[in-house]
């Protein structure tokens, strides 16, 4: 992916440029006389939480971010308008009006994390002593570039996340024809071994790659397979994400859709 820069949570002109348009218009001011802080410049601060880890309340105001609140209510109010997923269309359409998406295999897989407080969608980690924890799940192309994610309980089963990530892959415009948001296969390890879900990938035109239940190791899927598990290592080199620190469930998808953006952004930016 390149080296990253020294400074992550510095927001590009290029990025601006294609973050500005997709934010909702401010409301009105909460205190009277203060003047608002710049979108730019409370992105900033959100992703410097992101990529630090740092609790809001410590956010450092001397580097222009605003307060700690600031960043959070905008985060907040720019998930619930969509904002992430909008942006991560906009990436994949310029990825694949370049023919850089591989839909020859989509691969599927998810992660632990801690939670640090109970709420809502985590539950008992069967990987951790039962402590509460939540799970990512991503699906990415071939490549391994994140096609969607979402956030569950860490108690619940894979599987279940398989057709909604699916589902939840946007339709990708970009060439000539209509949108395309299917992958020719999907491969996915052991947690997955369903026959009803084999059937219902079939359904939707996608052949399952899936590794079984009882038989030796050694499928041949783990050269393909790979990719997903370095896209959410990317994920994680995010500190926010490591550990859920959120209660609400809808902030922390905030950072998850957020991180999932930059990593599509990279593969954007080699393209130039």
């Amino acid at each position: 992916m390149g080296k990253r820069q020294s400074r992550p949570w510095i927001v590009s002109d290029e990025l601006w440029s294609l973050i500005e348009p997709l934010l909702p218009e401010a409301g009105p001011k909460l205190v009277e006389g203060r003047p608002r802080v710049p979108d730019r410049q409370a992105l900033c601060g959100i992703l410097f939480v992101l990529h630090t880890g740092i609790q809001w309340e410590y956010l450092p105001q001397e580097l222009g971010f605003g307060s700690g609140m600031t960043c959070w209510r905008r985060l907040a109010a720019w998930n619930e308008a969509g904002v992430w997923d909008q942006l991560h269309a906009v990436l994949l359409k310029q990825l694949r009006s370049k023919n850089k998406l591989d839909w020859s295999r989509a691969v599927i897989d998810s992660s632990h994390v801690r939670a640090a407080r109970p709420g809502p969608k985590n539950g008992p980690s069967p990987v951790d002593r039962a402590r509460p924890g939540s799970k990512h799940h991503v699906i990415t192309d071939a490549q391994g570039i994140p096609l969607a994610v979402s956030l569950t309980g860490g108690h619940r089963n894979d599987v279940t996340q398989l057709l909604p990530l699916i589902d939840k892959s946007p339709p990708v415009a970009g060439l000539v024809g209509r949108p395309r948001r299917r992958p020719n296969a999907l491969l996915a390890d052991r947690g997955y071994d369903h026959d009803k879900y084999r059937r219902l990938l079939r359904a939707r035109g996608i052949r399952p790659e899936i590794a079984q239940r009882g038989q030796p190791h050694g499928s041949g899927l783990g050269i393909f397979r790979w990719v997903v598990a370095r896209t959410i290592s990317w994920l994680h080199g995010s500190r926010r994400l490591r550990i859920r620190w959120e209660r609400r469930d809808d902030i922390h998808e905030a950072f998850l859709g957020l991180a999932t953006c930059l990593i599509t952004h990279r593969h954007v930016r080699r393209l130039r």
